[in-house]
């Protein structure tokens, strides 16, 4: 797996990960668990590696 994310892009996929996370305490019933959704973004910032970005041949980080 090659390192597909750069600094920016892990920044918005951490908070909008939180965010999402936060539904878990913030909603009531059944709907609260589409809060867990917010783990994918978290797990792509932290590994740096995106396989939809692969599929669509993108990559946000910068060029070594």
């Amino acid at each position: 797996m090659q390192v597909n994310i750069g600094s920016f892009d892990k920044t918005v996929r951490i908070v909008a990960g939180l965010v999402l996370l936060s539904l878990v305490f913030l909603l009531e019933g059944k709907a609260r668990w589409f809060g867990l959704i917010g783990v994918v973004p978290l797990m792509t910032a932290f590994t740096g590696f995106c396989p939809l970005y692969t599929v669509l041949g993108v990559s946000t980080c910068p060029k070594r």
